[in-house]
């Protein structure tokens, strides 16, 4: 039975506006705990908790560079003053899960609508061409960051978009073809970023 107000608004027991606060709290705890965390953050996060888990091996790549001045302040203590990268880097994450070699990037986008194509380098796209070749599983993870949405990005989709540009076509990917042709991931607590779920859904798909 619902009970109202003079003013129509619906009466809570107590206990129903103990419960229903209780979930606010959650969620505004959950929003706050992440916020200020880039995309980075939330993968490398993951990943720790994938390797806890014993659920998969993944790690950043570390960024090749060439070390040219160091100073010692201290006896103890070394500062790099200057350095180059020796050569472009590939994809930021590699790694094993069931048997699988695993190879991606991570991009964010304040874009409400697409996603640009100048975010990624001839040199990526040409690794993951080179991953997939090899029955590895090359993707990229895509976090519209203003719709606070994540997205599993098949090579193949991004190849298909990119040979598109490459045509003088579009220079980004549409939303809507996230939406279509691609894994959305739901954003939990731990881990925050399930992206092997929605690898492991692609591979039952393709199948």
């Amino acid at each position: 039975m619902t009970i109202r107000y003079p003013n129509g608004k619906v009466y809570k027991r107590s206990g129903e506006m103990k419960s229903e606060n209780k979930l606010k709290r959650q969620d505004k705890e959950l929003s706050f705990s992440n916020r200020g965390k880039t995309l980075e953050d939330e993968i490398n996060d993951t990943n720790i908790y994938y390797l806890n888990k014993q659920i998969a091996v993944i790690h950043k790549k570390p960024v090749p560079i060439q070390i040219v001045k160091v100073e010692y302040p201290k006896r103890s203590a070394a500062v790099i003053r200057e350095a180059y990268f020796r050569t472009a880097s590939t994809t930021d994450y590699n790694g094993v899960w069931n048997g699988y070699y695993i190879d991606f990037e991570a991009k964010e986008t304040e874009s409400k609508t697409s996603f640009p194509l100048k975010n990624m380098h001839p040199h990526q796209i040409k690794h993951m061409e080179d991953v997939t070749l090899q029955n590895g599983i090359a993707f990229t993870i895509v976090r519209f960051s203003k719709l606070d949405r994540y997205f599993v990005l098949p090579y193949t989709v991004l190849m298909s978009a990119w040979k598109e540009m490459e045509s003088g076509g579009s220079k980004s990917i549409p939303l809507k073809v996230f939406e279509s042709s691609t894994m959305e991931i739901t954003p939990g607590f731990n881990p925050r970023i399930d992206y092997l779920t929605a690898i492991e859904k692609m591979i039952i798909e393709k199948e």
